[in-house]
């Protein structure tokens, strides 16, 4: 059988056959070698990839960029972070896929961007296929030609330095940090409704992030330097403006306040009760007390203990007996036929508030932790809460909720149950009041703090709320009951 040679191999022959002839020739070695870039089986080109905002899990449909680590022009390695994102449940950072350069950033910050949009461009580097279009061989220009051809401009370049291109345009300097702009929605909300540019507030929090009491601060000195001096007129005054004109700007619910919405509508189509009370914790404040004062500050696995993981254990000690409350009601399998799922662990969520809005971190099996590792736990998920960095798997599988209001003030709430639970409960400030002693004459300080609970009204009735509360209350005004029962 011939062989018969393919067009691709003709052209590597005669190239070879070229690059001979032009050896013998009496000329430097240096423009050959600048000539055998000309030659290649296939046309080094870059492509175009696109990165697309994939699935990131938990039902996620939307997100709202808060900070982009990249700028156009900038190179990208694989797996380096591109953005950070806010879904309506936790905050992501999103990776390059490619190794590259950014060609194109299709959002802004704050956008909201639905999973399969196009977030950014990137060059890489890749072989294109061989273009049909190629010129034969036959009509190919002379390697030698293009060797002193190149030659000479290189030294018409160098004696004419003035006639050199200078249309390259500049590099923009990269920010001293990837966090130097880093903020939350809100804050970003804040600073839009003021007019304020970020980059001009120095942030205060982690990293650099800026806070909403950096940019008070900032516009507390802004109206002080700029306040005009105060001049007392004689005359009559003027008339203040009653006939200014209401304007109204659209503003787009964040993930997290659009989880909210959607979280709270469903749950006010569940028929609630409240049951409120007052106790005593006199006894439990004084054990707090003692209990962080002999605390080794420099020990980090021993956190300073306030009122809350006392009271989230306490709730898990009182659903053992009342394990109703820990149960979920089933409304899909069949929904003529509703039934309870009873739940073992008992998952109870914290609602705190951060600067993203109001979150519920579940501090998971509370039944088989200590006092100290719940105390542990709700630390660690505050950091994160108000870092913005709270994952899928710290908001997910509460089965009861507990909401502390009084840190901020207020007695008595009426919380609304989250969906997929039988309860939750609404802990209101801690306040010092008198109260009379057992022999009803000697009256004396005490701590007393209002709980408040909001049950399902289908399948939970109000003696058995009103019991199991009065179980809590016991742990709550005798601390060393806890110790007794727990397993």
């Amino acid at each position: 059988m011939k062989y018969v040679p393919s067009p691709q191999a003709l052209r590597w022959l005669q190239c070879l056959a070229q690059s001979q002839s032009v050896a013998t020739r009496p000329r430097t070695y240096a423009p050959f070698l600048r000539m055998s870039r000309h030659f290649h089986a296939t046309t080094r080109l870059d492509r175009i990839e696109t990165h697309t905002l994939s699935d990131i899990g938990e039902g996620v449909k939307e997100v709202q960029i808060i900070q982009w680590f990249v700028e156009e022009g900038a190179p990208i390695e694989e797996w380096s972070p591109l953005c950070e994102v806010q879904s309506d449940k936790a905050s992501v950072e999103i990776t390059s896929k490619f190794s590259g350069v950014i060609k194109k950033i299709h959002f802004p910050q704050d956008a909201v961007v639905q999973v399969g949009d196009a977030m950014v461009d990137i060059e890489v580097e890749g072989d294109a296929e061989p273009e049909e279009t190629e010129k034969p061989p036959a009509v190919q220009d002379d390697p030698g030609k293009i060797a002193d051809e190149e030659q000479a401009a290189e030294d018409n370049r160098a004696g004419h330095p003035e006639e050199q291109d200078t249309s390259t345009p500049a590099v923009a300097p990269k920010p001293a940090s990837k966090y130097a702009s880093l903020a939350t929605p809100a804050v970003r909300g804040l600073l839009k409704e003021h007019g304020i540019a970020i980059e001009d507030i120095p942030g205060t929090g982690k990293d650099g992030r800026v806070l909403k009491e950096d940019v008070y601060r900032y516009l507390e000195q802004g109206s002080t330097a700029q306040a005009p001096p105060t001049v007392v007129s004689s005359g009559p005054s003027l008339k203040p403006e009653i006939d200014a004109k209401q304007t109204e700007t659209a503003q787009r619910l964040t993930p997290v306040q659009s989880a909210m919405f959607r979280s709270m509508t469903g749950s006010l189509s569940i028929p609630h009760f409240l049951y409120s009370d007052t106790i005593d914790i006199t006894n439990l404040a004084s054990m707090r007390t003692r209990l962080n004062a002999a605390r080794n500050p420099e020990e980090a696995m021993m956190p300073k203990f306030s009122y809350l993981p006392f009271i989230v254990k306490a709730v898990s000690l009182a659903m053992n007996q009342y394990p109703l409350l820990n149960a979920r009601l089933d409304l899909t399998t069949d929904p003529k036929k509703p039934q309870l799922m009873m739940r073992s662990v008992h998952n109870i969520g914290i609602a705190m508030d951060t600067p993203n809005g109001l979150v519920v971190p579940v501090v998971k099996a509370v039944n088989g932790r200590s006092i100290t590792s719940i105390a542990r736990e709700i630390q660690r998920l505050s950091q994160l809460g108000q870092a913005g960095k709270l994952g899928n798997d710290d908001l997910a599988g509460g089965t009861v909720t507990v909401s502390n209001i009084g840190n901020i003030g207020g007695e008595v709430v009426a919380p609304v149950i989250v969906e997929g639970q039988l309860a939750i409960m609404g802990v209101g400030k801690v306040k010092t009041v008198p109260v009379f002693a057992a022999d009803g004459v000697t009256v004396k300080p005490a701590q007393t703090v209002s709980l408040s609970w909001s049950a399902d009204h289908r399948v939970v009735d109000g003696a058995t709320m009103a019991r199991m509360a009065q179980v809590v209350q016991k742990y709550l005004e005798e601390p060393g009951t806890m110790v007794v029962d727990m397993s």
